[in-house]
C-alpha cells in the first residue's frame, strides 16, 4: 500500500524530515522500478539496507555523510518503496540492479555501504563490477559463501536461543533464515502482523533495543505487512544457496573492504572469514553493539567511514 506523501511513514515525509536537503525518488533500472533517497554532494556513496529494514536503516548517518559524498540510499529490489517482482533476488542480479541504477544516475564509478541483505549485494557488485566499484563497506554481514552451508537448524547443546547473539563464542541461532526459506506459509502467518516480527529482532540482535526506535520499528513493521513484501523479503533469503555457488566464481576481489561489525554481532566471523576474501580487507569491531550497527552505533559508522572513505 502507498501511503500518501503528507502520512509520516511516507517515504517523501521521512526523506523531508532528515537534516538537509533530502529527496524521495524512483528509476527504471534493468526491469525493475528502485526507490532511493538521495541528498549531498561529492563523491557518491550508495547505501544498501537489509531485512527487515528500509531505506530508513540509514537516517542517522545520512545527514552527516552528506557533507562530503552524494549520499543514495537505495531499497533493493522487494524493499519499501521499490518493486516486488517473482523473482531476481540473487544477489547477482540485485547487484545488477545497482550498477543500472548507478548508470541511470551518471555514475561512473561510486563506493557502497551494506547491511545485511545489502552487505551481500555490495560484495556480489564488487565482483562483478570492480571498474564501477571504488570501496566497499560491509557492515556485520557477508556475501553467502560455503561456510553458510554449514548453519544449523537445531541448536547446539546449550546454546543460547532466547536471546540471540554471539556473545558466548558461539554463533548465533538463525532460525529466521529456515522460515524464510519456506514459500506462501510465512506470508500468511505473518501479513499485517510484522511488528511482532521486528519487535523480536530488535530486542534480541540489538545490544541496545531502544536505539531502533518506536517510529523506525513503525516504518519497518509497515514496509512488511503485506503479503507481497513478505514474500519478496523471503525471495533473498532463498537464493543463498544460488548465491552461494555463485561466490565460489568470484575470486579474491581487489576493491577495499571495510567490515564494521559488534561483538554481540558477527565481528568473529568476519574476522576469521573475510581477509581471506580480499587483498585490502580491514575488520573493526564496534563496541556496545549488534546487529543494527548503524541505528545502535551511528557516530561509529560516521567516524569509520569518514576514515575509510576519505
Amino acid at each position: 500500500m502507498t501511503l500518501p506523501s503528507g502520512n509520516p511513514l511516507a517515504d517523501a515525509a521521512l526523506a523531508r524530515s532528515l537534516d538537509g536537503d533530502f529527496s524521495s525518488r524512483h528509476a527504471e533500472v534493468d526491469g525493475v522500478r528502485l526507490h532511493y533517497v538521495e541528498g549531498g554532494a561529492g563523491a557518491p556513496l550508495l547505501l544498501l539496507g537489509g531485512w527487515p529494514q528500509t531505506w530508513w536503516q540509514w537516517n542517522k548517518v545520512m545527514p552527516a555523510l552528506a557533507r562530503r559524498h552524494r549520499v543514495i540510499a537505495v531499497d533493493l529490489r522487494g524493499m519499501g518503496g521499490s518493486a516486488k517482482p517473482e523473482d531476481g533476488y540473487d544477489k547477482r542480479t540485485m547487484a545488477r540492479d545497482i550498477r543500472e541504477l548507478g548508470r541511470h544516475l551518471g555514475l561512473e564509478t561510486y563506493s557502497i555501504v551494506g547491511h545485511d541483505i545489502g552487505a551481500m549485494v555490495a560484495y556480489a557488485h564488487a565482483a562483478l563490477f570492480p571498474e564501477a566499484t571504488t570501496k566497499i563497506a560491509l557492515l556485520d554481514v557477508s556475501h553467502p559463501d560455503e561456510h553458510w552451508s554449514e548453519f544449523r537448524l537445531i541448536p547446539e547443546q546449550d546454546q543460547r536461543v532466547d536471546p540471540v547473539g554471539a556473545a558466548d563464542g558461539r554463533p548465533p541461532y538463525l532460525w529466521w533464515f529456515a522460515l524464510n526459506q519456506v514459500r506462501d506459509l510465512p506470508e500468511r502467518l505473518l501479513e499485517g502482523r510484522t511488528r511482532s516480527l521486528v519487535d523480536w529482532l530488535c530486542e534480541r540482535l540489538a545490544a541496545d533495543p531502544d536505539s531502533v526506535d518506536e517510529h523506525a520499528r513503525q516504518v519497518y513493521a509497515h514496509a512488511y505487512s503485506s503479503a507481497d513484501a513478505i514474500r519478496a523479503g523471503n525471495g533473498w533469503y532463498q537464493t543463498f544457496p544460488a548465491d552461494i555457488v555463485d561466490e565460489r566464481a568470484y575470486g579474491t576481489l581487489s576493491v577495499p573492504i571495510l567490515a564494521l561489525a559488534g561483538v554481540q554481532g558477527n565481528y568473529a566471523f568476519l574476522r576469521d572469514v573475510l581477509p581471506g576474501k580480499g587483498t585490502d580487507v580491514r575488520v573493526i569491531e564496534v563496541a556496545d553493539c549488534g546487529h543494527y550497527i548503524a541505528e545502535e552505533q551511528p557516530q561509529a559508522v560516521i567516524d569509520a567511514l569518514g576514515a575509510f572513505l576519505r
